[in-house]
């Protein structure tokens, strides 16, 4: 088998919880064989935003099709 890694950055306005979660359903809806996911680093968008904005950045490992 070989697998692809990818940095997705998920966001949310409720927690990094929920950041993190964004990233990962978003890859599921548009990969197929997601195998697992790594949450890489966190951040907080506070000066541009109209409430904070939790940030997760995630890698998604996936399986290449043969």
């Amino acid at each position: 088998m070989v697998y692809k890694k990818i940095s997705l950055i998920g966001t949310s306005t409720e927690s990094f919880d929920d950041a993190a979660d964004d990233a990962i359903d978003r890859a599921e809806d548009t990969l197929e064989n997601v195998y697992w996911a790594e949450v890489q680093e966190f951040g907080v968008e506070v000066k541009n935003a109209p409430e904070r904005e939790y940030q997760a950045e995630v890698e998604i490992a996936f399986e290449l099709a043969e």
